[in-house]
Order: structure tokens, then sequence, then C-alpha cells
């Protein structure tokens, strides 16, 4: 599979690099909005990446920041990719924008570690858990659940991609979760049974933090995924995210104090969980609780 990282990724990147432009040449907001005739709020959507760019704006601002020829060259390129589209367009309406940025970023990382103490996080849900926790909503009806299933079994693909390489995935489930089943018991023990095989790629490792485990440093920060990325040729790497969502939204911190936190709640974690086999042989148990389903 060779999936785009769509037009979310590249669009960042560009805004964060206009905006260290124009910083650094000590170019006014104003200034530059009138460079290209928008508004100053045009300005700040592109800085923060929500806005695209024309190749005729992004030279006009590049003169005016006194970029040189090369980093010229990487934003005209970017702003190109900004024009791309990733698999994910073809299930439009599917999902919400603020999780369309998700999905690009989570496409473009080169390593995902995640907590969930609540749900089998979507990279690993198989369609008949995935189908039971998306008729949670009740306005989902049958065939929305459908399409929703779907859409998460072809994200899935990106764990077994060929090019790009595939990213590590590495997550920490509260046992609790293993433990939490759904109407399905057949479907409960066939997700058991894909969680220990998890791990059995080279890139995917899973692990439970056990349920004797006390309060700890995650236990109010709810779950969340630190998404790391490696640069390619040219583009600098995007910066260290985490991603932490809500019902109606989501949270993107990249500044270095936040993502410093999170680092610290995740070593935290690393030191109380059971091992990759001993979460596998925790799994394949509890799975067979279900076996006459």
């Amino acid at each position: 599979m060779t999936d785009s990282a769509g037009s979310s990724v590249p669009r960042r990147q560009l805004g964060r690099l206009l905006k260290e432009a124009r910083e650094k040449a000590g170019v006014s907001v104003p200034a530059a909005a009138s460079e290209i005739e928008v508004g100053r709020s045009k300005i700040y959507r592109i800085e923060a990446g929500e806005a695209p760019l024309k190749k005729v704006e992004v030279l006009a601002l590049a003169r005016l920041f006194q970029v040189d020829s090369i980093m010229t060259d990487v934003l005209v390129a970017l702003a190109a990719e900004t024009k791309a589209q990733g698999w994910w367009a073809s299930f439009d309406g599917a999902m919400p924008d603020w999780f369309e940025l998700y999905v690009s970023l989570e496409a473009a990382a080169s390593e995902l570690r995640q907590y969930d103490p609540v749900i089998v996080p979507g990279l690993l849900q198989t369609k008949e858990y995935a189908a039971a926790v998306f008729r949670t909503n009740p306005d989902h009806s049958e065939e929305k659940v459908a399409r929703l299933v779907s859409l998460r079994m072809q994200r899935q693909r990106l764990l077994a991609r060929r090019v790009p390489r595939p990213p590590a995935l590495d997550v920490i489930l509260d046992e609790s979760v293993l433990r939490r089943p759904i109407a399905d018991r057949a479907g409960m023990r066939g997700q058991l049974l894909h969680l220990a095989e998890a791990s059995d790629a080279k890139n995917v490792h899973v692990r439970v933090l056990p349920m004797t485990v006390g309060p700890h440093r995650a236990s109010q920060s709810g779950p969340f995924v630190i998404l790391d990325f490696r640069a390619e040729e040219a583009r600098p790497a995007e910066p260290t995210t985490v991603y932490s969502e809500g019902l109606t939204g989501a949270l993107y911190l990249d500044k270095p104090a936040e993502v410093e936190t999170y680092e610290g709640v995740w070593n935290a974690l690393d030191d109380l969980v059971l091992d990759v086999e001993g979460s596998k042989e925790l799994m394949i148990t509890l799975a067979k609780e279900h076996d006459d389903a």
C-alpha cells in the first residue's frame, strides 16, 4: 500500500516554516497579509496549517521574508503537496474534520506510542469490536456503522504497508480494557486473540497495565497517543505531537514542555506494565473464558 499522507501534514509544515521565516525576517503579520492581499486572520490560519496557499503566494512571501532559493523550493514543494488527498477522502463525511488531521499525521508518523485505559485502540480493533464501539452512538444507523467499520479496517492497513516503511506501534492497555466485554462473546474472544497475535508483527508491541497497580501517573491523563516523525529528504521532520481525543474535538500538543510531560507519563507506565509475553498470556487466558460462546 502506498497511501499519501494527505494535505494536512505538508500544510502544517509549510505554515510552520513560513512563520519561522517571517519572524526571522522581522516582518509583521499585517505586512505579510498586505503582500498577498489577504486579511490578518488568513496569515494566522496559514501559519497554523489550517489554510492552503497558492504557488504565487508562497513565492511572494518567500521574497518578502528574504528566504534563500533552496528553502523557497522546499516551500513551493510543500504547497504542491497540500493539494494531494489521502485515501480517507473517499470516506467523505464519515469522520469529523478534526480527526482527519490525526489520520494524516498517523499515516506520516514513524512511531506511535498509545495508552488507552478505556477501549482497544482503533488500529488493533476487529470488525466485531469496532462495530460494537460505533453502535454506542445512538445516532449511528447500521449503514453508518458499516461505513465506519470499513474506514477503520482501511486505516489499519498502514501497519502492514511496504512503502513507505510502516510506523512502529507500541500500545499500553489497562487490563480493564480486556475485561470489559462486548455483547458478542465470540467477537470479544476474537478481539482478545487478535491482540495476542498483534505483537507477532515486528513493528507492533502490545502490553498490559495490570489492575493490581494502584493510582499512577497516567490516572489523570486519559488516553493519548505520542506521534514521532522522521525527516524526509529536504523536508524537515514534524515535531513530536501528542494527540488527546474527546467527544467533540481533539488536542494536538507539540510544545516541548507539553511533549515532555506526556513523555514522562509514558516512561512511568513503561515501568509498571507486563512485558509482551506476559501480556499475551493474559490475553489468551481471558479469551478462553469466552470459549463457550
